[in-house]
């Protein structure tokens, strides 16, 4: 039995139980439009109806999720990986105890991993399916190999967009790569656009459907609304001190926004629920591409 047979067996194994935790993962094909900020707002949002919530920050080198969280984690996945700790210690509470794993500066991305240490991060990750309803994933900037890969592998992509022409083309970009690509399975995969920094109602929609037409014409796919996100003062200060909005300032226009987006994504109204994948089942095509 080859080695690449061995960490088949090992996913399966993970595979058995049906998996417990729903899993999101935030795109946007650029910077700067806002991404972790809505990864920890919805995280509060969830957490208080009663869902347990990790946060997996996969911008690796950066720390854009503890800046929010105003946190400083003891430790990362590069001390899961390569100093012995346990996915429990490596989890760091933030506020309403809502978990979240930095991804580090010592991890340079998921691909550049060994075999061995993929078949260790994978039997370690597995159990975040037992410690959390929800896992939200925070991809890095841009149309990396790294971020491809999150994104494709998952079976829920949250894409954030504003209406600056930069953010329409790079989240177009980011699309198209996904659509080529061989190992995308767009049956199993839904895309929900989420509208950032807007004026009103139809400026939301107006992203969505500009992004959902050349998407249907050029790529021969589509996108679900999830929502928007309106401009907002009061979002901008709770920033500025490095705290979530939806704590800060919960009658805010944004918090409202949040609110509305939580419901969407729990009671799955955009489309029908289908068969979830669990944490395991999407790191196993990491190993798979080891091969």
């Amino acid at each position: 039995m080859d080695q690449a047979e061995k960490l088949r067996n090992i996913v399966k194994k993970n595979q058995r139980n049906t998996p417990k935790a729903q899993i999101f993962t935030v795109t946007s094909g650029k910077g700067g439009v806002g991404k972790s900020n809505v990864v920890v707002n919805l995280a509060v949002q969830m957490q208080r109806r009663g869902k347990k919530v990790i946060i997996f920050d996969a911008d690796f080198g950066l720390a854009n999720v503890e800046i929010m969280f105003g946190a400083i984690p003891k430790f990362n996945l590069s001390d899961l990986i390569y100093r012995g700790k346990t996915i429990q210690e490596i989890i760091t509470p933030g506020p309403l105890d809502i978990g979240f794993i930095s991804g580090g500066s010592g991890v340079m991305g998921v691909n550049n991993l060994s075999k061995e240490q993929l078949k260790f991060l994978v039997s370690n990750l597995s159990k975040l399916d037992e410690l959390a309803d929800v896992i939200i994933i925070d991809t890095g900037a841009g149309i990396s190999d790294n971020v491809l890969e999150f994104v494709m592998a998952s079976p829920e992509i949250l894409l954030l967009a504003t209406s600056e022409p930069s953010s329409l083309t790079d989240a177009y970009s980011l699309l198209k790569a996904l659509h080529r690509s061989e190992e995308f399975r767009q049956a199993e995969t839904k895309i929900k656009v989420i509208s950032n920094r807007v004026t009103s109602e139809e400026e939301g929609t107006g992203i969505f459907e500009k992004l959902n037409a050349v998407v249907g014409q050029f790529l021969n796919g589509n996108l679900e609304y999830l929502g928007m996100i309106p401009q907002d003062s009061a979002l901008e200060k709770a920033v500025r001190q490095q705290q979530p909005v939806t704590l800060l300032y919960p009658e805010a226009k944004s918090s409202k926004a949040f609110d509305m987006l939580t419901n969407c994504l729990i009671q799955g109204t955009a489309a029908p629920i289908r068969e979830k994948k669990g944490i395991v089942q999407l790191l196993s095509r990491f190993i798979y591409k080891k091969d």
